[in-house]
């Protein structure tokens, strides 16, 4: 059975940094790209990082440039996502899916292409 735990979300205050990270079990990450994504209330989930199967590969959202970093330890079959001088908008919950790659270096930013999810986490940024 695959499961994908996220874990490090809370509330935190507005500038701060946090880091998220998604163990994976019942399947072997390192064959797997895994993703970010996040959900706002009211607003539809949304892409926020990408990393390939290799960890040579990653993509962020465009808006989110420069204060989101992905990086993965296959070793521990985990990815992270660290979140630095965060703000009231990035308040909601942030998921891990896992994509099955064929490739070592292939990344989707598309939610419907991923085959597993985490539960989630909700981060809270109060200013």
């Amino acid at each position: 059975q695959v499961q994908l735990v996220e874990s490090g979300g809370g509330l935190v205050q507005a500038g701060d940094s946090l880091r998220l990270s998604c163990a994976a079990s019942g399947l072997t990450s390192s064959n797997y790209g895994m993703g970010w994504f996040r959900q706002a209330p009211g607003k539809e989930r949304e892409f926020v990082a990408v990393i390939s199967r290799s960890g040579v590969n990653t993509a962020y959202a465009d808006s989110l440039l420069g204060r989101f970093t992905i990086s993965r330890d296959n070793a521990k079959n985990t990815v992270y996502l660290r979140v630095d001088s965060l703000k009231a908008e990035d308040t909601a919950v942030y998921y891990c899916a896992a994509r099955y790659e064929y490739l070592g270096h292939q990344i989707s930013t598309t939610p419907s292409t991923y085959q597993y999810w985490g539960q989630g986490t909700q981060v809270t940024v109060s200013t």
